[in-house]
């Protein structure tokens, strides 16, 4: 593992800043491609995604502190100790304040964002495998278990990579999704999609993580999991409800009319 890729004059260049750096910069060329395709400008792509980025962290680095309000250490206020959920709250605040504000396309917004979203997140996940930052799962003997010795959170034990799990499951997400958006779909059917798998990705991963139960025996990543699909599951059949309701109507033999047609 390298927690630190290397150094300049003395500075130690960690590899979990670089990765959430790549990751961005991932995420902000994907949105700016999809915005040129659409006729709008990359700029607001790329300030979507820096803004996002800065106070999804931001929501990271609260709810983290949050769920260790009875340790909290300066240790703690560091560079590390992020969660997830925390700053996907965070990022989705921050994206639809600037999508209300610049009145950009909400709904083409949104649903071009899931796949720069979920490239970047298996990014942002070969960083906490290089730098060993304790995201990694339980004890394990299969072959492709590794130890951390020199990790962020070192072990010497054999775990599960989970973070590289992760990584391999954002491919696949990634080219489903990419698949799907080849065909017209109703609008934030995309975000629906990307919250089913990315939730049900985040939930069995959970079950190889060292997390303590919240509720049921589930750990709160597992619960945010849950609500991610129920979310994604909603949004998905309300729109295909809509999208039914919403079809052109014609008498059998009659060719549908210019009025018949509705500008949605």
């Amino acid at each position: 593992m390298r927690p630190v890729l290397f150094s300049i004059f003395g500075f130690d260049v960690q590899s979990y800043g670089v990765s959430k750096a790549a990751a961005a910069l991932l995420a902000a060329w994907l949105l700016g491609r999809a915005f040129q395709r659409r006729g709008l400008k990359t700029d607001d792509a790329y300030s979507l995604v820096m803004w996002a980025t800065i106070w999804g962290f931001v929501g990271a680095k609260i709810y983290f502190l949050l769920e260790h309000t009875d340790e909290i250490s300066l240790h703690h206020l560091g560079g590390s100790g992020f969660t997830w959920y925390g700053g996907l709250i965070g990022g989705i605040a921050t994206f639809l304040i600037i999508i209300r504000r610049r009145q950009l396309p909400a709904a083409f917004v949104i649903d071009a964002a899931a796949i720069p979203l979920t490239l970047a997140y298996g990014v942002g996940r070969i960083g906490c495998w290089l730098s060993g930052d304790g995201t990694y799962g339980k004890p394990t003997t299969l072959p492709w278990g590794q130890a951390f010795p020199n990790g962020m959170v070192a072990t010497d034990v054999r775990v599960h990579p989970t973070p590289l799990y992760e990584v391999f499951a954002a491919m696949l997400i990634a080219a489903i999704l990419w698949g799907l958006q080849r065909r017209t779909r109703p609008p934030l059917e995309m975000l629906g999609a990307y919250l089913i798998l990315s939730g049900l990705s985040r939930f069995l991963v959970e079950f190889l993580r060292i997390n303590t139960p919240a509720l049921f025996g589930l750990t709160q990543p597992q619960l945010w999991a849950l609500a991610s699909i129920l979310a994604g599951t909603a949004i998905i059949a309300h729109g295909r409800l809509y999208a039914r309701h919403d079809k052109p109507t014609t008498s059998p033999g009659h060719a549908p009319t210019a009025s018949t047609f509705t500008e949605a």
